[in-house]
Formats: C-alpha cells, sequence, structure tokens
C-alpha cells in the first residue's frame, strides 16, 4: 500500500520515457498494450504530438491474445509497419499487460531485426517505474549500439561537447535546450549532439567523437557513463541554471578536456541541517538549480529526489524519497518548497510554495509556466 499516492500526481511512465527520448529520432516506436497508454502519453505528456511527426503506435493486444500468450500478431503488425514505413530503427516498449504475461521484448526484437535488417531494440519497461527509468535505459542503448569514435579524425578548432538527458519530460518546450546549446556556443564549444531534442539520429551516432559531454537530467547518465568507459570521453553532470552555476559548469567542462576527470558540478554546494528551501524533483536538475540558488541567493537549500538516481548525485542530508508517505513526512519542518503545483496537497500549511512546474509530473497542465532558467539570473 505505500506506493499509492492518494493526494498528489505520479510520474510519467518509463515506457513514455522511451518513446520521448526517441521521438525525433527517425524510429518506429510501439507500445505492446491494449489500447490506453499512447493517447495517455501523446495528451498528456508530449508537447511535440502536434507540431512535430513521429512513428509512436500502440499494438493493441487483445484480451484473447495476452491471455494465450500469442506473440505473432504483434510480431507480424511490427514487420508489416516496418516494411512500409521504412523507419531508421525500431523500438518496442512494455506496459502492465505485457509484464503480467511474461513477454520477452528482447527475443521479439531479435525475431523482428532478422526479418526486417532494421537495427531493433526490445524494453523491458513495466509501465510501473517513472519516465527517468525508461530514458535512461534508452539512451544507454543508443550508445551501445550506434557509436563509433573516429580516432583519425584531424583535431578541431573548438572543443565538442554532447549534452546527455534532454527530454521535453524535464525540460519541456520552453527553449532551455535552445539556452542550453547556445551558452556552450558562446563559449567556444562545438555541439555535436543533444540527446535528444533538436538533434538526428545521424548527429547522435557522431557523439563518440566528443571531447566531453554534459549530462543535464539522470536519464543521460547511463550514455555518459558508457561513452567514458568505451571512448574516455569523461563528463561533467548539472543543469546550468542560474548565471553562476552556468559559468561553472562551462569551466569544469574545458578542465575536463584536459584532466579527462568526470566531475558533479554541484558537489561544493553549501548544505545545512536546517535548510531555508526544500527542492522537490528529479535529482540532478534539482540539486543545479539549489547550487545556483545558494550561490546567487545566499539560501541553504536540501533537496528530495522523487525519482530514480544514483546517490552519489545526492549531497549529504539531501534524501531519495519516491513514495507520498516519505515526501510529506521530510517535509513536515520545511519552511519554504520548490515543486511542482501537484505537490502542495502534502505541503505543511504554514509553509511558502513555489510553484516550479515539471512536465513529467503535472503533464500539460502547466506548461505554460514552466520558466527557462537555464543561464538566467534567479
Amino acid at each position: 500500500m505505500k506506493q499509492i499516492a492518494s493526494r498528489i500526481s505520479i510520474y510519467s511512465a518509463d515506457t513514455f520515457g522511451v518513446c520521448s527520448a526517441l521521438y525525433e529520432l527517425g524510429g518506429l516506436c510501439v507500445m505492446h498494450d491494449a489500447s490506453g497508454c499512447n493517447s495517455t502519453y501523446n495528451t498528456h505528456d508530449e508537447p511535440r504530438w502536434y507540431d512535430f511527426d513521429s512513428m509512436v503506435y500502440i499494438s493493441g493486444i487483445s484480451e484473447m491474445e495476452a491471455i494465450m500468450g500469442d506473440d505473432q500478431k504483434f510480431i507480424d503488425d511490427i514487420i508489416y509497419t516496418a516494411k512500409e514505413l521504412n523507419p531508421k530503427f525500431i523500438a518496442l516498449a512494455g506496459t502492465p499487460i505485457p509484464t503480467m504475461i511474461g513477454t520477452d521484448f528482447k527475443a521479439i526484437a531479435n525475431i523482428v531485426e532478422n526479418e526486417t535488417k532494421i537495427p531493433t531494440f526490445g524494453f523491458n519497461t513495466t509501465g510501473m517505474n517513472s519516465y527517468v527509468s525508461g530514458a535512461y535505459k534508452t539512451f544507454e542503448a543508443l550508445s551501445k549500439r550506434f557509436l563509433k569514435r573516429n580516432d583519425k579524425e584531424s583535431r578541431a578548432e573548438k572543443s565538442r561537447v554532447n549534452i546527455l538527458g534532454a527530454t521535453p519530460l524535464d525540460f519541456s518546450i520552453n527553449n532551455s535546450i535552445k539556452s542550453t546549446v547556445d551558452l556552450l556556443k558562446e563559449n567556444d564549444f562545438d555541439v555535436i549532439s543533444t540527446w535528444a531534442m533538436g538533434s538526428t539520429l545521424e548527429d547522435i551516432k557522431d557523439a563518440g567523437n566528443a571531447d566531453v559531454n554534459l549530462v543535464i537530467s539522470y536519464s543521460g547518465m547511463g550514455a555518459a557513463k558508457y561513452m567514458y568507459e568505451k571512448f574516455n570521453i569523461p563528463y561533467i553532470v548539472g543543469t546550468p541554471f542560474g548565471k553562476e552555476f552556468a559559468k561553472k559548469i562551462v569551466v569544469d567542462l574545458k578542465e575536463a578536456i584536459i584532466t579527462k576527470e568526470n566531475k558533479i558540478s554541484y558537489i561544493n554546494r553549501k548544505i545545512d541541517k536546517n535548510p531555508q528551501i526544500t527542492i522537490i524533483g528529479e535529482s540532478i536538475m534539482s540539486e543545479s538549480l539549489a547550487y545556483a540558488i545558494s550561490t546567487e541567493k545566499n539560501k541553504t537549500v536540501n533537496v528530495i529526489s522523487t525519482l530514480e538516481t544514483d546517490k552519489n548525485l545526492l549531497l549529504e542530508g539531501d534524501k531519495l524519497k519516491i513514495y507520498e508517505d516519505d515526501i510529506e513526512k521530510e517535509l513536515k519542518n520545511s519552511k519554504i518548497i520548490i515543486a511542482d503545483p501537484l505537490y502542495r496537497p502534502i505541503c505543511p500549511l504554514d509553509s511558502n510554495f513555489i510553484s516550479l512546474p515539471h512536465e513529467g509530473f503535472s503533464g500539460r497542465i502547466y506548461r505554460d509556466e514552466i520558466p527557462n532558467l537555464i543561464n538566467k539570473s534567479l
């Protein structure tokens, strides 16, 4: 019963994280479900749906197919559709129904790829984890499947960088990603690719030639770790919120190219047992905002990460709390709270609540109110 949320929303599902991560890359994405998942995704969680064409489909699994464990119709439909549309890749994502009947997505992906000769991914998503889990697996899988490094390539005049972890579920479509790209270009970086908003699959494939990676949300950590292990490309962790923190990230990126060492940019933020401000949200973005506020406003801040993350990305005193009851207990003494408006029902009545909408939590409801905080004075 602890997993039940009775007063607050829940985050977008891992299945949607897969689709969001791949939306702009020219692939065929298929959610294996009866019907409802795709309408929930495109209605609430995908702001690009009406302006940017993408091949995102639902399989329409029937009750009898689920009972009998019949995967053949699913396979045949994918193969037929792929031959008609000729996508650059195919991605299959699970939901609660195939999870309950034990669908083997990796095996189905192998069958589909052998038949179509199109790269095919099978993601064992369940619909029970958050979008972060799905996007993390997706970006990691893309890096393992498509990336190569051209060591014979001549040295570029500018340092080359990838931006990892960009989806509208975290950054909406308020020009935050464009502002991040502009910040790097203004500081003499050549942005090879942005995973995965504003870049093509061909851009993504060239990412192995970067000098450094910037991880702006936890969704990008899997790809960053792989590129470091495979190609020795160091990564910097941090979202460039605020003017001062944006400057620090730029400095850290340039240092990492020389030292080849990974770094969490916000690691030296001042902490306090009784902070003035509490931020609720995704780990890297929340920690980055906490650093920016601490630096520019001279306030003590702590973070409650409510999504999957590595604990080493949280500072001492910060908490990983995913369930409603646990979050509410952590908030009982909080004075100022920065969070999505749908967290308000579990915040103390005497706290000062500052609204910071998050697309992956409240969907389209507050989309027009989501601010672009990249490289802006707070």
